[in-house]
């Protein structure tokens, strides 16, 4: 897998509602109403993940859970990146998107 230029990324995000390039990452930050919302979030991001065979870096505080994604073979965002992205936000819509839980 190669990794994407910057302009790529950032093509690539504009269909990616909240998310952003940060440094070699993309990333996201949904917010719940409660701890136990996110982490339902976090399972079912992990089941998405283990499908994808891909994994983000998932980060919890409280009511805030922040993912970044990166090929770390590549040292940055490859299409891989952007294709698990989609698919976290295809599970929330397909769900009834509700990050506010």
């Amino acid at each position: 897998m190669t990794k994407l230029s910057p302009a790529a990324v950032d093509s690539a995000l504009k269909s990616l509602d909240g998310w952003r390039r940060e440094g070699d990452f993309i990333t996201k930050e949904f917010h719940f109403k409660t701890f136990l919302g996110g982490i339902r979030f976090v399972d079912r991001v992990a089941r998405v993940a283990e499908a994808q065979e891909h994994h983000p870096d998932i980060h919890v505080r409280w009511t805030t859970v922040t993912l970044q994604i990166q090929t770390h073979d590549e040292g940055g965002i490859t299409k891989r990146d952007i294709q698990l992205a989609k698919e976290i936000e295809k599970s929330l819509r397909s769900r009834g998107r509700r990050p506010a839980e």
